[in-house]
């Protein structure tokens, strides 16, 4: 079945960290960040405003949302919430904010769902490897079990689009997971034939890099509604 998880409230907390380079990564050897020493920023959060500004006076807006959302597989053994899934995990996908519903495949009895990774706020890649890490004062989640929306991988519903995402180690792949994904959508959705949603997705779908540094790579497949009419 598909788990479906309605992000209803978020609130983060008063203060979060960001963390660039000063360790062994391959994002951090690539662009000359492992012995230049670790950039460390310190934010502090205004709720009301919604903006972070850190000890520099660097200001950015904030758009909070949970890094990690998901369940495991039903491959057995232990496995690292580093990487994320087709059920899920670490997406660290920031359109998943409040009033957001997240679709997942469900692999294992009970589903065993778990959500962490507090950010407030991300762009799209993560490129340091970190966001804006921080504690959240409340996250509220709705759970709902559907047996008529087949999945194999995490999809998303936003108040103005539908999200697909890709996950494989290799970013093209993980690309063409993220497409295949969305044409079986609007098939489903719009009843266009495939030859024709393969068609309009290449004029009105937005691909974008999730994450890259989660040792498994992220690319969602973005449709705003309204991109198609008639």
């Amino acid at each position: 079945m598909t788990l479906e998880v309605s992000i209803d409230e978020i609130q983060i907390g008063s203060w979060g960290w960001t963390s660039a380079g000063g360790w062994p990564h391959d994002c951090h050897k690539r662009l000359g960040f492992v012995d230049s020493g670790e950039t460390f920023m310190l934010w502090s959060l205004d709720r009301d405003r919604m903006v972070g500004r850190n000890q520099h006076g660097h200001e950015v807006a904030l758009r909070p949302f949970m890094g990690v959302m998901g369940m495991p597989t039903d491959e057995p053994g232990e496995y690292s919430t580093a990487p994320p899934r087709a059920t899920g995990g670490n997406l660290d996908c920031k359109e998943l904010v409040q009033g957001t519903t997240l679709y997942l495949p469900v692999e294992v009895p009970g589903a065993l769902f778990s959500v962490g990774d507090g950010h407030a706020a991300q762009g799209d890649g993560e490129l340091c490897v970190t966001a804006i890490e921080c504690p959240m004062e409340r996250v509220q989640l709705t759970f709902r079990l559907r047996d008529d929306f087949p999945i194999a991988t995490p999809h998303a519903r936003a108040p103005d689009a539908w999200i697909t995402l890709g996950l494989h180690e290799d970013l093209q792949e993980a690309t063409y997971r993220a497409i295949e994904a969305m044409l079986d959508l609007m098939v489903r959705e719009h009843g266009f034939s495939r030859g024709d949603a393969y068609a309009l997705a290449s004029l009105v779908v937005d691909l974008r890099i999730t994450q890259i540094v989660n040792g498994v790579r992220g690319v969602h497949a973005v449709l705003r509604d309204g991109a198609v009419r008639g």
